[in-house]
């Protein structure tokens, strides 16, 4: 038994807002099925998408705070001009440069236009087949420990895993990155970003996360109510959710 990622969970004041300014700036679609607007490729709603881990804008009643996201999206260029001009581009739609305190770095960082921080990344080969969104991106304390529990927790294979870096990615070589940096810090804030993760058909929900809990991963609160999925904290706290199968 195992979980695949299949989203990416933004929380928004405005979330058919934050969905166009995502679409608009991956290139993708943005459709509303329902109070929340999930963000994928263009060709019609597929979800699960076969290849892309998509983004779910869900909207919440409070604003964002000021404390930086303990996930983030990288996206991906191909070359200089193209980095330069996704970033220029990305600001037309909303986004605004932030200091994150990275210093002179290749990359260049942003917040979309409710304040949740990305980078737009300088071409790297690694990311040359992803798709726009190059890595999915955790801060956290021990990566080999978040490797060990987000390996066993999912399908996706193990690329590289050191003292401050881990990442997966999932095992068919397709679509973005799991990393996984060592960053300073402890939760501070909700988190305003995080995964949703999905079983297989014919897998067993309840039996996946009581798998989940089994490695380390404890029940959170978040006054959801009775929902079809299911909120859990990993070891370090990052929120998640298991959803239901259609």
């Amino acid at each position: 038994m195992a979980l695949r990622p299949v989203q990416v969970n933004i929380k928004a004041l405005d979330a058919s807002a934050v969905g166009r300014f995502w679409a608009e700036a991956l290139g993708w679609s943005a459709y509303s099925p329902g109070v929340t607007t999930y963000v994928g490729p263009v060709g019609g709603l597929v979800w699960p998408d076969p290849v892309a881990v998509g983004i779910d804008v869900v909207p919440v009643p409070e604003p964002g705070t000021s404390t930086k996201n303990r996930v983030h999206l990288d996206l991906a260029t191909n070359s200089a001009d193209h980095q330069a001009e996704l970033a220029a581009r990305l600001q037309d739609l909303g986004a605004t440069p932030v200091d994150v305190g990275q210093g002179t770095v290749p990359w260049t960082v942003l917040a979309d236009p409710e304040g949740n921080v990305f980078c737009v990344l300088e071409p790297r080969e690694t990311y040359r087949d992803t798709g726009p969104i190059a890595a999915v991106v955790v801060d956290c304390a021990d990566p080999r420990a978040m490797a060990r529990f987000w390996g066993e927790a999912t399908d996706w294979t193990q690329h590289e895993v050191t003292d401050d870096h881990a990442v997966l990615r999932s095992a068919e070589g397709v679509g973005p990155y799991l990393e996984f940096l060592r960053t300073p810090g402890v939760k501070t804030a909700p988190d305003r970003v995080h995964l949703d993760l999905l079983p297989y058909p014919g897998d067993d929900k309840a039996a996946e996360v009581a798998r989940l809990r089994a490695l380390g991963a404890t029940d959170l609160d978040l006054g959801q109510g009775d929902v079809p999925w299911t909120c859990l904290a990993d070891p370090e706290g990052h929120d998640f959710c298991v959803l239901a199968p259609s």
